[in-house]
């Protein structure tokens, strides 16, 4: 990418942070209400039996965003992705199929000098942030702006990257894939009953009222009742908390994870949110350390990540 801004003329800068690492406001912490499909309220249930190994294979993706130069105050980000499938043979991890890698120049078009815009997408691959963009607004200035539709439009790419690689799993596999994320983005997917979904964060909690206190207070290998997760436009998923390890007093959310499958009939749900907890619960060994989440991380999702940043380079 650089070499393809200066090829075009353009004076590079010297290499910042990331805008991943630069990225200091999240969306707010919130609370959505969601229907029990294990009964009629939030109850803290036993993983019944013991730990049992389940999990296949394992789907991650990276993304790295850098803005390498400023043409007339507008960011030139150069963004790379990497997405891969992980599976599992004699206790080794190796790439199922290639991994999917992609590096792009993102900038808006409609800012840019026709004949610039068209130089360095004749020279390498390059993603109108701007496509859009609604024409009835008037077209976004401030660099900070710019930067964070970048940003945005490099997530969507890692983000249809795992979703191809998911879908192909599907599609070919019938045993269980482990996704680092939700499981939501596609219809095929979130439909699938080989496919497990693990949430580390919790940004947006799907419990209100009492329900509250029964998910923060659960117990190590302990996970609450099964809810769904719907909106207008995903497919409807079945999800729980589980708690992976004893939170101690490091706080609520240490060792809690959010889990996300297709949603059965109500009936099912029970026996199949419970065989998926001893999956989880028998991937914590080995420990995925020295990763700072090491404490809701899988040691698969751990490895894949390794992975990927090593061919991302």
């Amino acid at each position: 990418m650089l070499l393809a801004l200066r090829d075009g003329g353009v004076a590079t800068q010297a290499s910042t942070l990331s805008l991943e690492a630069q990225r200091e406001v999240e969306a707010p912490p919130r609370v959505e209400r969601a229907t029990p499909v294990e009964g009629v309220e939030m109850q803290a249930r036993t993983v019944p039996g013991y730990p049992v190994v389940g999990i296949a294979a394992f789907l991650d993706g990276i993304q790295r965003s850098h803005v390498r130069a400023h043409l007339q105050g507008v960011p030139a980000v150069h963004g790379a992705v990497a997405a891969a499938v992980r599976i599992r043979a004699a206790r080794r991890l190796s790439a199922w199929v290639p991994p999917i890698r992609s590096h792009a120049l993102y900038l808006p078009q409609a800012l840019l000098d026709e004949t610039l815009y068209a130089t360095l997408a004749s020279r390498c691959t390059v993603v109108d942030t701007l496509a859009e963009h609604d024409t009835a607004q008037p077209l976004p200035r401030h660099p900070g702006d710019l930067s964070a539709r970048a940003l945005t439009a490099v997530q969507r790419d890692r983000e249809r990257a795992e979703q191809a690689l998911a879908s192909a799993w599907v599609r070919e596999r019938r045993d269980a894939l482990l996704i680092d994320g939700g499981i939501a983005g596609t219809e095929e997917v979130a439909r699938s009953p080989q496919v497990v979904g693990v949430v580390k964060s919790h940004r947006t909690l799907y419990v209100a009222g009492d329900a509250m206190d029964t998910v923060l207070r659960l117990r190590e290998g302990e996970r609450s009742t099964a809810v769904v997760v719907a909106s207008p436009r995903r497919t409807p998923i079945a999800t729980w908390y589980l708690r992976l390890r004893d939170a101690g007093a490091r706080g609520p959310f240490f060792g809690l994870v959010r889990v996300e499958i297709a949603l059965d009939a109500p009936d099912a749900i029970t026996a199949r949110a419970d065989l998926v907890s001893r999956w989880l619960l028998a991937e914590r060994a080995p420990v995925a350390l020295p990763d700072a989440r090491w404490d809701v991380m899988v040691y698969g999702i751990r490895e894949c990540e390794q992975y990927l940043t090593s061919i991302l380079q």
